[in-house]
């Protein structure tokens, strides 16, 4: 197991300034999900920011390609049978 010198050695130091309601709001998630305030942060930080960058992604084609791209979505969907199925049951709500 590392010691904290060795885990500090490897790691950035991130301070914040939080509101106290916001501190008590992000203590109370946190203990629901059996971790600490530090973890908590750490983890919601990194899915927003992996969020934010795959919300970025680009895929380049070539335009023989994106115009067959197209074309498909123009195509009206040929009906198979679990479409059928699909679209003669109820909606979940609707059963409610």
């Amino acid at each position: 197991m590392p010691t904290m010198t060795e885990v500090s050695a490897n790691c950035d130091a991130l301070k914040l300034r939080i509101k106290p309601e916001v501190s008590g709001l992000i203590d109370r998630a946190a203990a629901l999900c059996g971790i600490n305030r530090t973890d908590f942060i750490l983890e919601a930080a990194k899915a927003a920011a992996e969020e934010a960058l795959l919300d970025q992604r680009q895929i380049s084609v070539s335009p023989k390609a994106y115009t067959e791209f197209l074309n498909r979505l123009d195509q009206p969907s040929m009906p198979n049978e679990r479409m059928r199925k699909t679209m003669q049951s109820s909606a979940p709500w609707e059963n409610a």
